[in-house]
């Protein structure tokens, strides 16, 4: 469909391949690699992703918040880990057409348990706050 064209994404960001079903749905879903504990995810705000005003229905960007938030706990801890508590602070509003950027990083680690923090951004402007504690599991197989 014409209205879910997407734009190239910010520079550095490539398209996320593996992801489970329901971010797949949710998506596409953009990452930029880099060397550091800096996770940072990005999605362009296609019509569905929007309330019936424009804005970036609120369950979107937390569903997207959720998801970087855990995968900066995958890199800080290098496991896997299930979403325990989210607090998100709602700042501003995103709107369709604009790309949602977010970066979060894991802030420490204890042998069961591990804290995130981030945020989300577009146009310049910081949309979303949040925080995160994760169990950290292990797979079974």
């Amino acid at each position: 469909m014409a209205e879910d064209r997407i734009p190239p994404p910010p520079e550095g960001f490539v398209l996320t391949q593996g992801r489970g079903p329901f971010s797949t749905h949710n998506g596409p879903y953009y990452h930029r690699v880099s060397d550091g504990d800096l996770v940072e995810q990005a999605f362009y705000a296609l019509p569905r992703h929007a309330n019936g005003i424009g804005i970036v229905h609120g369950g979107m960007l937390s569903a997207f918040t959720d998801g970087l938030l855990a995968a900066a706990v995958g890199r800080g801890a290098r496991q896997v880990a299930v979403t325990i508590h989210l607090s998100i602070d709602f700042l501003h509003m995103a709107r369709q057409g604009d790309w949602v950027v977010g970066e979060a990083r894991m802030s420490r680690a204890t042998k069961d348990v591990a804290f995130a923090d981030g945020r989300l951004h577009a146009r310049g402007v910081d949309i979303v706050r949040a925080s995160g504690v994760f169990k950290l599991m292990t797979r079974h197989g």
